[in-house]
């Protein structure tokens, strides 16, 4: 990777996860949405051994943990 292109996923992981913190605050919406965000940024990490598909799969486990109101799989 450049440094170009890695200085650039720097920037944008840090803007991405300084959102993700103001958001935590706010209501449950938020801290979900915060909480994908914050994995998005995960890919623009290169210390973090992530790829698209586990974030999809990491992501939808937030949404139906949400939907379900409870970390329980029943």
């Amino acid at each position: 990777m450049s440094d170009d292109r890695s200085d650039g996923d720097e920037e944008y992981r840090e803007q991405l996860r300084e959102i993700a913190e103001d958001l935590r605050d706010d209501d449950s919406e938020s801290e979900q949405l915060a909480a994908i965000l914050y994995r998005v940024s995960d890919l623009y990490d290169e210390r973090e051994e992530t790829d698209p598909q586990t974030v999809y799969r990491n992501v939808t486990n937030i949404l139906e943990i949400k939907e379900r109101g409870t970390l329980s799989r029943e």
